[in-house]
């Protein structure tokens, strides 16, 4: 089930941080509307999040605007590097490995930082030390200073000696089963709509705009909230039946597939704006 912020991240994310970072409540009620989220909904949580620094909300007369904050707009670009730009470099062997020990009075932040190590690919090696083959030092520098908890923060660079082996340390630090059954179940269920969709267009059919909205979205929508945050782990680690590139490449094309006839339908809703004088 997703949930009404989730879906205005993906709104703003996808289409209204490309089109001038803002929009009119009609607007976005509209194209929610068409996932199951009533007005009152809509409305409740673009209070909530502008309460909570995400959006900024404009009134002109009764009508209500609301706009990317510089803090959203860094997420969704960070997400979007996630996405669509994930490293691919080669291993060179080294694994990279971060320490920590914050204070109890400040143990909120362990939390906070737990949440950062995973969405950057890291993995837990112990309760207090986290890995990843990739070099992410200037993530993590961005991360600790963002946390304020680079006092109690240490990054090491080192070569495995042993006792055990490469693979069976992700398999230690990393659910890959998990995510690859997320990933054979993402295939499953868009690889049959791709091949109509791009068999209609190859004869010369058109997609409606609003068919391909819809179907953009819950794509790019889904692919971003797994539950399962894929490390992005160098092909040299990975098992033999991966599936994480074959979902990635469906992704890039399903979505590229319909970038056009969706953007023309979230124009057509957004220039349904009310046109009002802001002086």
């Amino acid at each position: 089930m997703f949930h009404s912020q989730d879906m205005i991240f993906t709104l703003y994310g996808d289409y209204i941080r490309h089109q001038g970072g803002e929009a009119w409540t009609g607007s976005l009620i509209e194209s929610l509307g068409l996932f199951g989220l009533s007005g009152q909904a809509v409305r409740s949580t673009l209070s909530r999040m502008a309460r909570k620094g995400w959006l900024k909300s404009r009134k002109a007369g009764r009508y209500s605007f609301y706009s990317l904050t510089p803090r959203c707009l860094e997420l969704l670009e960070e997400g979007a590097r996630h996405i669509f730009q994930p490293r691919s470099d080669p291993w060179d062997g080294r694994w990279h490995l971060l320490t920590y020990f914050i204070p109890e009075p400040k143990r909120y932040l362990r939390r906070r930082l737990r949440r950062r190590l995973l969405w950057l690919g890291f993995g837990s090696l112990n309760h207090t030390t986290w890995i990843s083959p990739r070099d992410l030092r200037a993530e993590v520098e961005q991360v600790v200073e963002a946390l304020r908890v680079r006092p109690y923060v240490e990054f090491f660079t080192a070569e495995h000696r042993g006792f055990t082996s490469d693979e069976e340390i992700v398999e230690r630090c990393w659910d890959l089963k998990r995510l690859n059954e997320y990933y054979a179940a993402l295939i499953a269920r868009y690889e049959p709509p791709f091949q109509e969709h791009q068999a209609r267009l190859m004869a010369g059919d058109s997609l409606e705009p609003q068919e391909c909205f819809v179907q953009r979205f819950m794509l790019i929508h889904e692919y971003r909230s797994s539950p399962y945050v894929d490390p992005n782990l160098p092909l040299e680690l990975l098992p033999d039946d991966w599936l994480g590139e074959q979902a990635t490449q469906l992704f890039q094309q399903y979505h590229s597939l319909l970038v056009e006839g969706a953007g023309t339908f979230v124009e057509s809703v957004l220039a349904k704006a009310p046109q009002v004088n802001t002086r």
